[in-house]
């Protein structure tokens, strides 16, 4: 987890693209909801002050505590004021601000507005403090007070249609390169920021941010126009000759094919690519119909099936069963007190790998019964699961297995509809362990390390070994047939109701050579398209 070390689940919240990671911090202070009346009734709260001097304090105060969107709701214009306020605090990155009242006005009775100065100080590095002015105006609107919102209150010389930039060099040069040393983010009188095209909109924050963090002499704020052209610079300096750039895990190509799959899909779309034997991310795609919240980081899913890789690591080492062993996959089975279903189809006497690829619920809930109470967390633990990690720049979630309360919930852990949860990097992560054999530790830089906060061990060989050969069988005879057009895949889908189970989440989970992926597609109702995108995703590496 990072940057602001949190423990809570992000999903859904809706923010800009520039906005991607960091801006999770702001969405878990933004405040609380609506309350309600004394007599039950709802009630709308009208935002604002009851007196100027709380409107333009409470303002400050939010400012100055890293809450925009609190302060946003004192303004006269709450969705412009978010938007900017968010976006210029993630580009300028700063250790901390400090927003002070000097002067209010006062407002003779009656008066509807009132205004006065209040001084900012951006700490952007040690030793790197920016101060100053700003006149500001309050106006009383439906009876309350609110802050007259104009890009003036974030810097008085700042117009409509112009923003803030940190740049770090006289002239455009990369800062941040991939793995392959392809550029990715520039920086230059225009500020830092992507290169054309926007490889990785989701990480664009988090890539500009460390470029902020990391700027040696090199670090000057400019007001830029619409069009990104320098119009002044407001502090510091820049370097002449452009710093050695940041070295991000991202591949350039992987990324763009990783967009260009999700694109392509019309529903809610992400997909994760991890490098088996580095731990390097390679890639992290969402599509628009996703939203602009990171969640293919760190969105919390039900897994289905997909997490049957778990159940099977958990039947092979803890019950002694192999690939070939026999297992039994009626159509339907009472197993406990509940009655599971496959999806119109019985095997009957069958082996481990071919129910596993035909995904038979009714084998994986017989299975995981016969396991220890916290066996499934136990195999969950081992896949990296449970891990968890502070990568600098973005914030994540792996997944959350714990073992169940009771024999019921059990039966549905073996088959990922209890209370499992993975988030589609923990997919990706799950994959590249069974993959490389070995504990994966997810990294974004090469220049700046990711903190393992809970490691983790993997499975033993031998067991991995029989784990390889089931999720093979998903490829070349199972659900995942349609990967096999991608070469020698890996894998295992996943389809798992949620809410009141008319609707569910499509996975497909796996891995080519040293490439592991997940992909989780909100709403499909299938795993079949999950299948597909994955598949286009690998053949255009």
């Amino acid at each position: 987890m990072s940057p602001g070390k949190r423990r809570g689940i992000l999903i859904g919240g809706a923010l800009l693209v520039v906005v991607t990671v960091v801006a999770a911090f702001f969405l878990l202070n933004s405040g609380g909801s609506t309350p309600e009346a004394a007599t039950g009734e709802t009630t709308v709260e009208r935002p604002g002050a009851i007196d100027p001097n709380s409107a333009i304090t409470e303002y400050l105060q939010d400012l100055s505590e890293n809450n925009p969107d609190a302060a946003a709701r004192l303004t006269d214009d709450n969705a412009a004021a978010a938007v900017t306020l968010r976006t210029t605090r993630n580009t300028l990155n700063p250790k901390s601000v400090a927003a002070k009242l000097t002067v209010l006005q006062p407002a003779p009775a009656g008066a509807k507005q009132t205004g006065g100065t209040f001084s900012m100080a951006w700490t952007l590095k040690p030793g790197e403090v920016w101060t100053y002015d700003v006149p500001f105006e309050l106006v009383l609107k439906d009876g309350k007070w609110l802050v007259h919102w104009a890009p003036s209150l974030l810097h008085p010389k700042l117009e409509a249609g112009q923003r803030l930039v940190v740049s770090t060099a006289a002239q455009d040069t990369v800062a941040v390169a991939d793995r392959d040393g392809k550029p990715l983010v520039v920086s230059g009188a225009g500020g830092v920021r992507p290169v054309d095209g926007n490889p990785a909109p989701l990480l664009r924050s988090a890539l500009t941010g460390q470029v902020t963090a990391a700027a040696g002499a090199g670090f000057a704020v400019e007001r830029v126009d619409a069009a990104g052209k320098s119009v002044e610079r407001l502090f510091g300096k820049v370097a002449e000759d452009g710093a050695k750039p940041l070295v991000t895990s991202l591949s350039l190509g992987a990324q763009k094919a990783a967009q260009a799959a999700v694109d392509g899909y019309q529903g809610s779309a992400m997909l994760v690519a991890l490098d088996t034997g580095s731990g390097d991310i390679l890639a992290v795609a969402q599509n628009a119909a996703a939203g602009d919240a990171p969640k293919a980081l760190n969105g919390l899913y039900e897994p289905g099936s997909s997490f049957k890789i778990a159940t099977s690591v958990a039947a092979v080492q803890q019950s002694g069963l192999t690939a070939t062993s026999p297992v039994d996959c009626p159509g339907v089975a009472t197993i406990g007190t509940r009655t599971v279903k496959n999806e119109g189809f019985e095997l009957g006497a069958t082996t481990l790998q071919t129910a596993f690829a035909r995904s038979c619920n009714t084998t994986f809930g017989q299975l995981a019964l016969a396991l220890p109470a916290d066996g499934l967390k136990k195999a969950a633990d081992e896949l990296g699961l449970n891990a968890d990690f502070e990568i600098p720049g973005i914030n994540t979630e792996l997944g959350k297995v714990e073992p169940a309360a009771s024999k019921d919930e059990q039966v549905e852990d073996g088959f990922g509809q209890g209370r499992i949860q993975a988030s589609a990097l923990g997919g990706a992560l799950m994959a590249a362990t069974v993959a490389g054999g070995k504990a994966i530790t997810p990294r974004l830089w090469h220049d700046l390390e990711t903190t393992v906060v809970k490691g983790y061990s993997p499975p033993p060989a031998s067991v991995l070994a029989e784990v390889r050969k089931l999720m093979r069988a998903v490829v070349t005879s199972g659900t995942g047939h349609a990967a096999a057009a991608a070469g020698n895949v890996f894998g295992k889908t996943g389809t798992a109701q949620f809410g009141d189970g008319s609707n569910a989440t499509g996975w497909f989970v796996g891995y080519r050579d040293k490439v592991a992926f997940a992909v989780v597609l909100e709403n499909s109702n299938d795993s079949g398209p999950a299948v597909q995108l994955a598949t286009k995703f690998l053949k255009a590496l």
